[in-house]
């Protein structure tokens, strides 16, 4: 621990396994699971001079739909999720178009696919590190605050409006 009781960040990702990483780590997906029509495609790539997990698509509002999400399942193994206690939130480097873009969370609590925490995530066209302390998560679909005693999964997610979506994360960490 840090002077003030929180720790030291914690990185969740860089990117610098390349390709590797989307592989391992990252889903991209779209609402065409629940029968929405949005586009969408997730790659790794070298954006602006760094690796990054450039997500890209068309979001539309038809049938029902509104979204495309690129997650990561966290923890060793996979989704058994990490212990955020300690830390204030997550920070993360993006750059992109911007857009009506969100950070979610899924923990312990949340057991339906439609329930998660977001947080508003600001993009600009230049790589900007983004800081979203817990404060900034509000629970959707859930009556539960948020614990980060378990965070389980963590998305870039691209909705609630029509329009072509352009992010790409170089970084992401716990601070």
């Amino acid at each position: 621990m840090s002077p003030g009781g929180t720790s030291a960040p914690l990185r969740l990702d860089d990117f610098d396994a390349g390709p590797a990483a989307l592989a391992r780590r990252w889903s991209v997906f779209s609402d065409r699971v629940m029968g929405g029509v949005s586009i969408v495609n997730g790659t790794m790539a070298t954006v602006h001079g760094r690796h990054a997990l450039h997500l890209t698509g068309r979001v539309s509002l038809e049938q029902n739909g509104g979204f495309i999400q690129a997650a990561c399942s966290l923890g060793e193994p996979p989704g058994s999720g990490v212990n955020a206690r300690g830390f204030r939130g997550v920070a993360l480097s993006v750059c992109g178009t911007p857009g009506s873009y969100f950070v979610h969370l899924r923990t312990a609590d949340t057991r339906a696919p439609w329930q998660y925490y977001g947080a508003p995530l600001p993009v600009s066209a230049e790589w900007t590190r983004v800081v979203l302390d817990w404060g900034a998560f509000t629970p959707v679909s859930l009556a539960t605050p948020l614990d980060v005693s378990r965070i389980v999964r963590i998305g870039v997610v691209a909705a609630k409006t029509a329009f072509r979506a352009d992010v790409a994360l170089s970084e992401l960490w716990l601070t």
